[in-house]
């Protein structure tokens, strides 16, 4: 049996693992132990219980390597080099060879002290190597350094989603932006080719939205702006989409959706700014909605592409605009589609 003393897990001072680990957050940490070897397991178990981590404990390498497939698995493991089912090195080697995100800190456990066999353990992906019997202060030491990187990972991430939300969202609104919400709309246009069906297409733009900006200010104008955004979003179905095309004026893609179901959706998106005035700092402004509607129904053997779908949700709004706005006009060819189904 691996010789364990009873100075290893000292009662209080420096090395009292009931002191939290240096730069740890306030949320329980998660560590996932596998150690066939019982006494040494509960010792584990025992440091990081005081450290206020969440631990999982398993007796073999296998059951290491399950609980590391799940959703929720522990960031950091300590895996013990001889084990049953699968030793630490295979596990080490396996986790790396497949290795999804987030990443596993992996630490390895083993009695093996010699040099080469530190470069064995690290060569097939261990983070870190602590020979057996340990000091726990070593043990907090590593497990220290483990969680920098982690913390730091954790911090790339998410620099990395903020990055690519900033590359394809609207920075106001939190919509997609005009980039992005057209290849939403090429997505769509590809799908129907390959499924066939209906596919509905919006143009709105705020009425006199100029007026408000010079009526009360800018601030004034994006609060008007997120508020909008707000209602046309709580009025769509969660497999529409829509984005802001440019300053005042959103694009939203309705899949699926039939000529006279695209009215009664653009109406509803209507009703929903018109029906009362928005409350800003400046008091109340009543802001209306004008809209443009085009849209493919099964029957439409040569569909236009995305530009020609644009340009004719385009015309819609213009139209809808010319008419006093206030209301919604659907293009010529949707028209004669909607009058068709009737």
């Amino acid at each position: 049996m691996t010789e364990i003393t009873v100075t290893q897990i000292p009662a209080g001072g420096a090395g009292n693992p009931g002191a939290p680990v240096e730069g740890a957050a306030t949320a329980r940490k998660a560590v996932l132990i596998a150690e066939d070897d019982a006494l040494f397991r509960r010792v584990l178990e025992h440091c990081f219980e005081q450290w206020n981590y969440e631990v999982t404990t398993v007796e073999n390498g296998l059951e290491a390597w399950e609980a590391l497939q799940r959703e929720d698995a522990p960031p950091l493991a300590i895996l013990d080099w001889m084990m049953p089912g699968m030793d630490g090195l295979e596990l080490c080697r396996t986790i790396r060879s497949r290795q999804r995100s987030p990443y596993r800190y992996l630490l390895l456990l083993t009695s093996k002290d010699d040099k080469q066999d530190v470069v064995a353990g690290l060569e097939p992906g261990a983070d870190d190597y602590l020979t057996k019997p340990f000091h726990v202060d070593e043990l907090r030491a590593r497990v220290r350094a483990g969680e920098r990187i982690l913390d730091l990972q954790a911090a790339l991430i998410r620099a990395q989603h903020d990055l690519r939300s900033a590359a394809d969202h609207d920075s106001l609104t939190g919509l997609w932006n005009r980039g992005a919400i057209i290849e939403l709309l090429k997505g769509e246009l590809s799908r129907r080719e390959r499924t066939g069906g209906s596919l509905g297409v919006v143009m709105a733009d705020i009425d006199h939205f100029k007026k408000v900006n010079d009526t009360y200010g800018h601030l004034i104008g994006d609060a008007v702006l997120k508020e909008v955004t707000r209602r046309l979003a709580a009025n769509l179905r969660p497999y529409d989409t829509i984005g802001r095309y440019g300053g005042e004026e959103f694009l939203i893609v309705f899949p699926g959706c039939s000529v006279s179901n695209l009215v009664t959706g653009a109406e509803r998106l209507r009703h929903s700014i018109a029906v009362q005035a928005i409350e800003t700092s400046a008091g109340q402004i009543p802001v209306t909605l004008s809209l443009g509607l085009t849209s493919l129904e099964p029957r439409d053997a040569d569909p236009p592409d995305c530009e020609a779908l644009l340009r004719s949700a385009d015309e819609s709004l213009y139209a809808a605009k010319a008419g006093g706005r206030n209301r919604l006009e659907t293009a010529p060819a949707a028209r004669a589609a909607g009058q068709q189904g009737d």
